[in-house]
């Protein structure tokens, strides 16, 4: 067992979170002053981290509870997703999110709703904004002929699933869409559309009441001392009994799980507030999302004023990051990208100026495992989300959370049952490798 845990990087993100800009303005940040006592401290206040801290709470009465994030809520990892929570079946290393067996996938689907249930119930407790958790569904898009295809084994897949889905037509596209670019899509209804910024910071909100949040307050060691732990920050200290890490690749920055986990940024863009002519020619639906078929191709949603105005956000282009900070090259080129990503699409919409532009990371490990258990007397991790913060992250925060608490569950049976991560190639070879799968990848799924 280790007594010491240093960080050798802090988080550092590239470009402002729509997500949590279009909310509008926070009151100040409380970060950490001075020394403090916890029960529990928890790193990171994503999805895991206020997953695993609700769970604590709600498994022990009356302890004290200290969460800390590097940054703002809502402008960490968690503001710069998506927003997909999915039920179903979405492996990113599959040619078609397909799993790698009925019966884990079968699994996987339960797990993911039994998320969902603890999201939906977060959403009714602390009174969170319906519409920044909107149980919509999603539609797989398809451009070409191909993809169509892969929707096709997908939907045979949840056919044998006993899982319901909608196949869509051409027409069908348009009058959700607004754009001719699709030539089919496969709807399926379990997914929730989160406005990810807007419910985290509703989360957070809410569990205030319960635990103590600190922002602004990144972590730059943890050591033993005694039969407790002491958490530092640059302003402050807490000392605790127990620490669930739900700080996802930043996990590595502490020499945990080194050389096992890939750091890849996806980059995305939102564009500005559309206006009454814009909307007249884009028509379409009010809300919508749509993954890609092909897993490395272009997600699209668009949103309404519920959600932080009428706008339409594209997330493409993944870069392979070991140090954990993406390049401005990359984030220029991935602009270029994605401007041309939304006018293929809507060319309509030329006019439209894009008003943010972001990247945000993604833990991986090699063979499609989290890190999740005790790592360290009293040490608990809730990370490497495998491009499924929203409901992994949930899910690796309350296993986390039970498992700091004595508890045993069916979720945190699935994650004590897990493997280690694999070890990665020597550097040089990780990234001139995976570098190279990306761009074949990213290229072959260029019309997605």
């Amino acid at each position: 067992m280790q007594r010491e845990y240093v960080a050798r990087r802090l988080p550092a993100f590239a470009g402002r979170a729509a997500w949590n800009a279009i909310l509008g303005t926070l009151p100040p940040a409380v970060p950490l002053q001075g020394d403090v006592t916890a029960d529990f401290t928890v790193i990171g206040a994503g999805f895991a981290g206020l997953s695993a801290a609700r769970r604590l709470a709600q498994l022990n009465p009356g302890a004290k509870i200290v969460v800390l994030d590097a940054t703002r809520v809502g402008e960490g990892g968690t503001g710069r997703n998506s927003g997909f929570m999915i039920d179903l079946p979405h492996n990113l290393a599959s040619e078609n999110y397909v799993g790698a067996n009925r019966g884990l996938d079968r699994t996987l689907i339960d797990l993911n709703r039994m998320a969902i249930r603890f999201a939906r119930e977060a959403v009714e407790e602390y009174a969170i904004d319906a519409n920044y958790f909107d149980p919509a569904g999603k539609i797989n898009g398809a451009a070409t002929a191909s993809s169509h295809a892969q929707n096709e084994v997908y939907g045979a897949h949840l056919q044998e699933l006993d899982e319901c889905y909608e196949m869509l037509d051409e027409q069908a596209m348009f009058d959700v869409t607004g754009s001719r670019y699709y030539v089919s899509g496969l709807y399926t209804p379990g997914t929730v559309m989160l406005q990810p910024a807007g419910y985290i910071r509703g989360f957070a909100q809410g569990l205030s009441r319960q635990v103590v949040v600190h922002e602004d307050s990144p972590v730059t060691a943890f050591r033993r001392q005694g039969a407790n732990w002491r958490v530092e920050t640059a302003s402050g200290a807490v000392s605790t009994g127990k620490i669930i890490l739900a700080n996802n690749g930043q996990l590595e920055s502490f020499g945990i799980a080194r050389g096992r986990l890939m750091h890849i940024f996806l980059f995305a863009s939102m564009t500005e507030e559309l206006s009454t002519d814009a909307l007249s020619r884009l028509g379409g639906q009010q809300r919508w999302g749509i993954t890609p078929s092909d897993p490395m191709g272009t997600t699209v949603r668009r949103i309404d004023m519920g959600q932080g105005g009428n706008r339409i956000s594209v997330r493409t282009c993944a870069e392979f990051c070991p140090g954990m900070e993406s390049t401005e090259y990359k984030m220029r080129r991935a602009a270029k990208i994605m401007r041309r990503k939304l006018d293929e699409r809507f060319p309509q919409l030329r006019d439209v100026r894009i008003e943010y532009v972001w990247s945000g990371p993604l833990c991986l490990s090699q063979n499609g495992v989290s890190v999740t258990g005790e790592i360290d007397n009293g040490v608990y991790a809730a990370c490497c989300q495998n491009g499924l913060g929203t409901t992994r992250g949930t899910l690796t925060g309350i296993a986390a959370a039970e498992l700091a608490s004595g508890e045993r569950s069916v979720i945190t049976k699935f994650f004590e049952r897990q493997a280690k991560p694999s070890v990665l190639p020597p550097s040089p070879l990780a990234k001139l490798g995976a570098t190279a799968y990306l761009n074949w990848k990213g290229w072959r799924a260029r019309h997605e």
